[in-house]
């Protein structure tokens, strides 16, 4: 399985405030959906709280230590049991809790790819999972920022494909879509 981190971060690495994203660029967003649809998200906690909900189409698999308990606090009722690996399942809505980053793999095994959607410990523990990184980089500072993607190294990763330079029209802010793989000696 392809192990893939898809982010959203500043030129200073910044990617939330407050657990929330730092903007709202439609084209990102529309990208974010077209790449993950059909693919199982693995997320942090408040990565899952700040969205609300299980995004559709997806099996959402939410890392937490307490992965049963949160479970049982949705009134579960259920347990996700397949030959890929065990979590606690809220029935009816692809969402599935797991204990670790290792655990949420077993359980997406069976698919092709699987995306790593945040937020900021997620995308620490992931970075030595991944085989890709699908970053927006958005070409502006946020200096007040609480949370921020880790350096991607160059001598670890290397640029596979670069989009145009676009230009938000609500916030102003240029943007690129770049998708970086590993390179074969790390």
């Amino acid at each position: 399985m392809e192990k893939v981190i898809i982010a959203a971060v500043t030129d200073n690495m910044a990617i939330g405030k407050d657990n929330s994203l730092l903007w709202h660029i439609r084209e990102d967003l529309k990208f974010f959906k077209e790449k993950t649809s059909g693919y199982p998200v693995v997320m942090g906690r408040r990565t899952f709280e700040s969205i609300g909900r299980a995004l559709p189409g997806r099996l959402n698999i939410v890392v937490s230590r307490s992965a049963a308990d949160n479970a049982d606090e949705a009134n579960a009722g259920g347990h996700y049991s397949g030959p890929s690996g065990t979590g606690s399942a809220i029935p009816g809505t692809g969402l599935v809790y797991a204990a670790s980053l290792e655990d949420a793999f077993r359980i997406a095994a069976d698919a092709d790819r699987c995306f790593m959607i945040g937020g900021g410990e997620i995308y620490r523990q992931g970075m030595e999972y991944a085989d890709k990184l699908i970053i927006t980089h958005v070409h502006t500072d946020i200096p007040d920022a609480d949370t921020f993607f880790p350096d991607i190294d160059p001598s670890a990763w290397i640029v596979s494909e670069r989009s145009d330079l676009r230009q938000d029209p609500e916030t102003g802010y240029g943007f690129e879509f770049v998708t970086y793989i590993r390179r074969r000696n790390s």
